[in-house]
């Protein structure tokens, strides 16, 4: 085999555990194991059949060329009137770029804004891409730790002790992975303070704002509502420092449709259309007809998703509870539990591949997020209540 000399920067370049985990997982499956999936963070509902038809018809009429690279107009426009129906934010359809999928996202705002020299501050434990695309772009990441003692939400006080001259952006996710934490409105308003005192950009991760439980939107009336979710744009001045991103995956279980979205300051804009063009050149064209459905069609199969994973929410944790040597605190949002494993005497990874190999449970360490998730294991639970008493049994008979 030719072997290659790699570019200096592939070494900076991270990767996501939870793909691993599942080849592993899957690996023993067609060795005849059988194997509790709560590894992978994607809902396991279909997509609605009226976006799935949408797709087809505007196949079968010829959208299968190029479109232009920040999106369709017409999706632009309906993602402008979805956010402003919802009552999330009011803007104008050409701040809105959409993607293949919301990484894109992440890739194209820090390229853009951060090089060597600069520094990224990001939650962690927290999704693995921030600190890998931060790296990746030779600026220098650094973690927020996000404590079990302050219910994995960021305290604004350490935030600030964290910037420096060289902060250039700020990356926030509520609800979040894994944690299942959601900031607070008090949060965001310290949080859009600190942004504008400090002169910061602000990268705001809300994929999951509709799968909120206390105060969420399971029951609100069609179309969705913002609910109970609070963000750092519902704050004056922050729509010309932040970068929404959000997506279709989570909302409507459209994960392999590769479909995301960032809303930008104007300034913005042109730069993050001129990185699209150097790479994805655009979203697919009947792809985005889905999206148009799925944001202006029915959205009474959302709120029964997230009434679902509330049900799923409550059987996991009070399950967990229950196991010795685990604790863990209630999510609030997203579909994710992060129990607390310290109690086991066992680090994250040595207890995560027990559970894989020994008892049949495919799981993520918590050090898959960031070294501050150690001592603590990420389930999605993203999987059906039988499957879930299922990993509990195993949990307990593995250690009891």
């Amino acid at each position: 085999m030719t072997e290659f000399r790699l570019a200096e920067r592939m070494g900076r370049l991270g990767t996501e555990s939870a793909f691993e985990v599942l080849a592993r997982a899957k690996a023993l499956e067609a060795a005849g194991q059988t194997i509790v999936h709560l590894e992978i963070g994607e809902p396991d509902f279909p997509t609605a059949g009226h976006i799935v038809e949408a797709a087809v018809e505007a196949l079968r009429t010829g959208h299968t060329h190029y479109v232009p690279a920040p999106g369709i107009p017409a999706l632009r426009e309906a993602v402008a009137a979805f956010l402003e129906r919802t009552g999330r934010m009011r803007v104008s359809p050409d701040r809105v770029v959409v993607t293949p999928g919301a990484k894109p996202i992440m890739f194209f705002t820090i390229l853009a804004l951060a090089g060597p020299g600069d520094e990224v501050l990001y939650p962690d434990p927290g999704f693995p891409m921030y600190e890998s695309i931060t790296s990746f772009a030779g600026a220098t990441p650094v973690p927020i730790p996000l404590r079990e003692s302050n219910d994995f939400r960021i305290d604004v006080a350490e935030l600030e002790r964290l910037i420096t001259p060289r902060t250039r952006l700020l990356i926030i996710n509520s609800p979040h992975n894994p944690c299942g934490s959601a900031l607070t409105r008090e949060d965001c308003a310290a949080i859009a303070e600190l942004a504008q005192r400090h002169d910061l950009v602000v990268l705001s991760d809300e994929v999951y704002w509709a799968i909120r439980y206390e105060r969420g939107i399971a029951g609100a009336p069609s179309p969705l509502r913002q609910a109970g979710h609070a963000s750092v744009l519902d704050f004056d001045g922050m729509a010309d420092r932040t970068i929404l991103l959000d997506g279709w995956s989570k909302t409507y279980a459209m994960t392999g449709w590769r479909l995301g979205f960032g809303v930008f300051p104007p300034a913005l804009v042109e730069p993050i259309t001129r990185l699209a063009i150097n790479s994805v050149s655009c979203t697919s064209a009947f792809s985005q007809y889905a999206a148009i459905a799925a944001l202006d069609g029915p959205q009474d199969g959302v709120a029964q998703m997230v009434a679902e994973f509330r049900t799923r929410r409550d059987v996991i944790v009070g399950g967990l509870n229950e196991i010795p040597g685990v604790s863990c605190v209630e999510p609030q949002g997203a579909f994710y539990a992060f129990p607390n494993i310290r109690g086991t005497g066992l680090t994250a990874s040595e207890l995560a591949d027990r559970l894989l190999y020994k008892a049949g449970v495919a799981a993520l360490p918590g050090t898959a997020f960031g070294p501050w998730g150690e001592g603590f294991l990420r389930f999605s639970y993203a999987n059906s209540v039988a499957n879930i008493q299922v990993a509990l049994d195993a949990i307990t008979s593995l250690l009891g």
